[in-house]
């Protein structure tokens, strides 16, 4: 099992579905908890693990980006990868697709801290996932300096003059 990735699918169910017909806003974000749990467990690093560490996931942010329905009888492929383990926390990407055409329909980031189990307090994330996710720690954050610095660059450009 991979400790970075984990691809599920699953089928669409009619009580997931809202008023308009399509799949209900809390129900994506159910969807990426579950497989990041079923991954943790998975490759080792679930609940019990966290246990014997002192320690366990909270979530502290989630951000959805919303691209198409899901609808009643769609099944769809729900991917995570971690993209960052640092400190007292790590990051997973989660893309929904439709499994018929690979169509995009929900990207969700989500922010995870590590908390002591004696207090609920942030603590350093374990040195064993720390440093099975150093390889797409650095990528990740090469690409957020990579993106700081084109906005900087972009910043100090000076003003076109209007046309007239």
């Amino acid at each position: 099992m991979d400790p970075l990735q984990h691809t599920e699918t699953w089928a669409v169910r009619s009580y997931e579905l809202d008023s308009n017909g399509h799949v209900n806003n809390a129900v994506y974000l159910s969807w990426a908890e579950e497989t990041t749990i079923r991954h943790a467990e998975a490759a080792g690093y679930g609940k019990e693990w966290a246990r014997t560490q002192g320690g366990g996931w909270v979530i502290r942010r989630t951000e959805l980006t919303y691209h198409a329905p899901a609808l009643y009888g769609d099944v769809v492929e729900i991917s995570v990868r971690v993209e960052l383990v640092r400190g007292a926390r790590g990051v997973r990407r989660t893309l929904i697709r439709r499994q018929s055409d690979g169509r995009l329909l929900a990207e969700v980031v989500t922010e995870w801290a590590w908390v002591r189990l004696s207090d609920g307090r942030p603590a350093r994330v374990p040195a064993q996932l720390v440093e099975a996710a150093s390889a797409v720690t650095a990528v990740t954050l090469a690409a957020r300096r990579d993106a700081r610095s084109l906005k900087r660059t972009a910043d100090e450009r000076p003003a076109r003059p209007a046309s007239r």
